[in-house]
């Protein structure tokens, strides 16, 4: 299978689809990797649009990957859907079909999909599989569909299904801006390609189980219940602003100083709730205060990040990340798995040859 897609990540967003867009066999193959919000998005400014209601900026993480397939046949009842070997059900296949719809609107058709997509990593689990999850599958669907569109678009409509698998669709360091209610015109667009800065994101897997509260559930829970919510908005963008400026200069103290912040702001007004949203485990908590006490005590340039689930993400140099993971080997502190990843690439659609992806 060789490997073709969007132009690279550090060009226009506009730049379009190039070589395999276009599929004449109905069928659409694409990876996606997942991506670490460095500035964190929480809440949404227009849940019919899924438009973010602060900015973010996130890192496309290499070695977390989606793979999926589409292929649009005439002979369906229904759209068919096997997520990780298994048919998906309820909440799951019914995200995936609304997305084939718009797909089908777009190209007229009326022929219902089977779709196979299989993650390297857990899905569900705080590891942003909805970000490259969705990502594929707007690529494949938009192949199989032999609809010739753009890298924005394709980051447009991934937008509509998961916020974050806008950010997907761009490899290196991404930028995705704060929506405005009405407006469907969002897109992400790259900041900085993954040369730009071989960063070191060491991922220490606590708990692999699906998590209790979604994502999607999290959000609005906190943005209509919770009292610190308003001020998370407020003091977003400050975050998003020292981040930007510090991946542009390659300071780590800046970024990672900021990226803390983030992290336990967004957190602070998912913890005031009602009830309260916790996606951390007493591991989690574990594994913060080491790395922490490490860095404060030992000088170790490690800064951390967690998202709405309970892993830790530890970001650090490309020198260091030796030190760090055997600092994580070291600890007691139930950790099931230790993921590293770099900045990596953006969607890459796949040749698809006669019947085969």
């Amino acid at each position: 299978m060789r490997a073709q897609g969007l132009q690279n990540a550090s060009e226009q967003s506009r730049t379009g689809v190039t070589g395999s867009t276009s599929a004449s066999s109905g069928q659409g193959s694409a990876t996606a990797c997942a991506n670490i919000a460095l500035a964190k998005y929480w809440g949404k400014a227009d849940r019919t649009l899924n438009l973010p209601a602060v900015e973010s900026i996130s890192l496309t993480a290499d070695s977390l990957k989606t793979e999926t397939t589409v292929h649009f046949d005439g002979d369906l009842a229904a759209d068919e859907v096997v997520l990780d070997g298994a048919f998906a059900e309820g909440r799951s296949a019914e995200r995936i079909t609304r997305v084939l719809d718009w797909v089908r609107e777009e190209a007229g058709l009326k022929s219902r999909a089977r779709v196979t997509t299989y993650n390297t990593f857990p899905t569900g689990a705080g590891l942003a599989s909805s970000a490259s999850g969705f990502a594929a599958l707007v690529g494949a669907a938009y192949q199989a569909a032999g609809l010739d569109v753009d890298a924005a678009q394709v980051s447009r409509r991934a937008r509509r299904a998961s916020a974050s698998a806008a950010r997907s669709v761009f490899g290196g360091y991404v930028r995705l801006a704060a929506g405005v209610p009405g407006d469907d015109s969002l897109a992400a667009e790259p900041l900085f390609p993954a040369e730009h800065w071989p960063l070191r994101m060491l991922i220490a897997v606590v708990d692999r189980k699906k998590k209790a509260t979604s994502s999607t559930d999290g959000m609005e829970r906190t943005r209509l219940t919770s009292p610190f919510y308003d001020a998370w908005v407020t003091e977003a963008p400050k975050y998003v602003e020292e981040i930007r400026l510090g991946l542009a200069a390659r300071d780590l103290e800046r970024v990672g100083r900021f990226m803390e912040r983030s992290t336990l702001a967004y957190i602070a007004s998912a913890l005031a709730a009602d009830p309260g949203i916790v996606y951390w485990k007493g591991s989690t908590l574990d594994v913060y205060h080491r790395l922490r006490l490490e860095r404060e005590e030992q000088g170790l340039p490690v800064w951390m990040t967690m998202d709405a689930g309970p892993h830790v993400k530890a970001l650090c140099e490309e020198a260091d990340a030796d030190r760090v993971r055997a600092l994580l080997h070291s600890l007691d502190a139930g950790i099931e798995e230790i993921i590293e990843v770099a900045p990596g690439p953006g969607l890459q659609l796949h040749t698809c040859h006669a019947s085969v992806c």
